[in-house]
């Protein structure tokens, strides 16, 4: 199960930075403006390109492993009820359903002792 989840996490953690980091290469603008014409604002493609490019980084270290599953979760759910639905399940839609139950899946489980999580210990106040 640990080895899974490392899999797992290091998998969805890279997909997630690759995508944040082609919508910087790309022209964060240009994302932008494709948000404004699906009805989101535009500046969350900046909050999103954010969150897929740090946070795939810290996904496949180990750190925030709930959270961060959690933030892509939002974004999948957001994608797909924003673009993807209309393109159909072969149209792209497979992949967005593969990553959303791969991330609440990490969200469930949490982080293993393959993570940095695993070694960080946050004290809590007495």
């Amino acid at each position: 199960m640990e080895k899974g989840n490392l899999i797992l996490r290091l998998v969805l953690g890279f997909t997630f930075f690759m995508h944040g980091l082609d919508k910087w290469r790309g022209g964060i603008d240009g994302t932008a403006g494709f948000f404004e014409s699906v009805g989101i604002p535009g500046f969350m493609a900046y909050v999103v390109a954010g969150i897929e490019l740090v946070g795939g980084i810290l996904l496949m270290l180990g750190l925030g492993v709930r959270i961060l599953s959690i933030l892509f979760a939002v974004i999948l759910i957001g994608a797909i009820f924003t673009v993807k639905l209309s393109a159909g399940f072969l149209g792209g839609l497979e992949l967005d359903i593969v990553l959303l139950a791969m991330s609440v899946h990490l969200a469930l489980a949490g982080s293993s002792k393959y993570a940095l999580d695993s070694r960080v210990k946050v004290k809590a106040a007495s």
